[in-house]
């Protein structure tokens, strides 16, 4: 497949064979990104985890303290007080068997869904739809919550989920390629100690194989992991 001309410009700026503190590998992603348009800065974690067994599974969300540079809206499925809450925090769409209806036939104009608990039962009928979108509720990532309101506002403010998929590797974003490096550094980093954190005991060997950073259109960076 033949590259443009300004991702092979890019590809000049980088040392295929060095490793680069996050530091250094987000001054990079910035110079990198140079599509028209605000790219998004994106990590790809290999782990020496095998995901076929569940107690190797990595999952969560970290809130990045600077945001992710994206607008999130969000649906809420509660009800009584719990959806005045989530009203007030924030979330674009509120309701109960009227959106779950609304969805089965065939309404995504959501990003999120977060849900109370006492609406687990009806929101699993909606797994089968919602499952392979990645937008199933889960009390892992904190979309499953009675503080409702608690789980819109750190979705606004910039909650990122992270999950490992069946080849081994996690992909997240970290923000966007006009952030000021150390606001991409600092997300960078929490998003880093959260997976590390995440480590199952279960895991056996080297944790983190590889990391790279890269731009929606630019090229990757590999990292030092070892700086995290």
């Amino acid at each position: 497949m033949k590259k443009g001309k300004k991702y092979s410009d890019s590809m000049k700026l980088i040392d295929r064979t060095k490793l680069y503190d996050p530091e250094e590998a987000v001054a990079l992603v910035k110079q990198t990104a140079k599509a028209k348009f605000d790219e998004t800065v994106e990590i790809s974690v290999r782990l020496g985890v095998d995901p076929r067994h569940a107690d190797q599974q990595v999952r969560g969300a970290v809130v990045l303290p600077n945001g992710t540079g994206k607008k999130v809206t969000v649906l809420a499925i509660c009800k009584g007080d719990k959806a005045n809450e989530a009203t007030e925090a924030g979330a674009e769409y509120v309701g109960a068997e009227d959106m779950i209806a609304k969805i089965q036939g065939g309404w995504f104009d959501f990003d999120v869904v977060v849900a109370t608990p006492d609406m687990m039962g009806m929101v699993g009928r909606l797994g089968r739809v919602l499952g392979p979108k990645g937008l199933m509720p889960n009390p892992k990532s904190g979309t499953v919550s009675m503080d409702i309101a608690k789980a819109v506002r750190d979705i606004k403010a910039g909650k990122v989920e992270y999950r490992v998929d069946k080849t081994a590797i996690i992909h997240c974003p970290v923000g966007k390629a006009s952030f000021e490096e150390a606001k991409l550094t600092e997300n960078l980093r929490a998003l880093m100690e959260a997976i590390i954190k995440a480590k199952p005991a279960a895991a056996k060997g080297t944790y983190i194989r590889s990391a790279v950073l890269s731009s929606t259109m630019g090229p990757g960076i590999k990292l030092n992991s070892l700086k995290f």
